[in-house]
């Protein structure tokens, strides 16, 4: 008798080549062009498609434009209100931030499982948040030391702190700053991440309980789909707070480089 099919969750995360590159290379280093660097690009096109259709500059905004318009707005104020008048010149990179894990993380739940596609979510790997955490931070690093000099590492010395606990604040300022890159791509890679394991154990459950006879449908399977609806609502909203999240943070970070507060 042969043996059931089994669902495995972390399956969809996997990183394949495509287009047979799976011998590239340069200077002895993989190059493949995998499932994940198509979907960054697919991401990278959109924001493109996207930002073009706000550079109209109509006299009376269509709605394309009145969205770019809306976003970078919503990205300027939030620079605004983080950094103050220096955040200006940061909303290029935060909006362009913002709006590519945005749709990363909505291409990765479009549906397109119903016509033999699999979407991917490259912002599931710990290796793209990761590199996008450690883009920020070298930011801070580069503009606080542009700014500051070596005032830069006041920011590790709160103001007020009495003389004989400056050494121990120091180092423990000095961690907590160094772990941010890890925190922050390490937040947005398991929200992700949990989300889509979670959705793909409950659509385990709900083939088992159909081939498992009426009884395992009422009782697994119809529970499991209901849960699986809800959870794909709570997805949307978490794709977008995450977005907003990373967005935020930066911007805040971006705040203790250019104000070391």
């Amino acid at each position: 008798m042969a043996a059931e099919p089994k669902v495995d969750p972390m399956h969809q995360f996997t990183i394949e080549p495509l287009f047979g590159s799976d011998n590239w290379s340069i200077a002895g280093h993989n190059i493949a062009f995998t499932n994940s660097a198509l979907w960054m690009a697919m991401s990278v096109a959109l924001l493109i498609l996207f930002v073009s259709g706000g550079l109209r500059r109509q006299l009376v905004p269509g709605r394309w434009q009145m969205a770019v318009e809306t976003m970078t707005g919503f990205v300027d104020s939030m620079l605004a209100t983080s950094v103050g008048p220096n955040g200006k010149k940061y909303v290029p990179y935060v909006f362009s931030l913002f709006s590519f894990i945005l749709f990363a993380n909505y291409l990765g739940l479009v549906p397109l499982g119903l016509v033999g596609l699999h979407p991917y979510t490259f912002t599931s790997h710990f290796s793209a948040t990761g590199v996008l955490s450690i883009m920020a931070f070298s930011i801070v690093l580069v503009v606080g030391f542009a700014k500051h000099g070596l005032h830069f590492f006041s920011l590790f010395v709160p103001h007020g702190t009495p003389v004989p606990m400056i050494p121990l604040i120091f180092v423990v300022e000095l961690i907590s700053f160094l772990v941010r890159p890890f925190s922050l791509g390490l937040r947005l890679f398991v929200a992700m991440m949990a989300g889509h394991v979670l959705l793909e154990v409950l659509s385990s459950f709900v083939i088992t309980g159909g081939n498992g006879g009426p009884l395992l449908f009422t009782i697994a399977s119809v529970p499991s789909f209901i849960l699986m609806v809800g959870i794909c609502a709570l997805e949307l909203l978490v794709a977008g707070i995450q977005a907003y999240v990373f967005a935020l943070l930066t911007c805040v970070y971006i705040n203790d480089a250019e104000n070391l507060h």
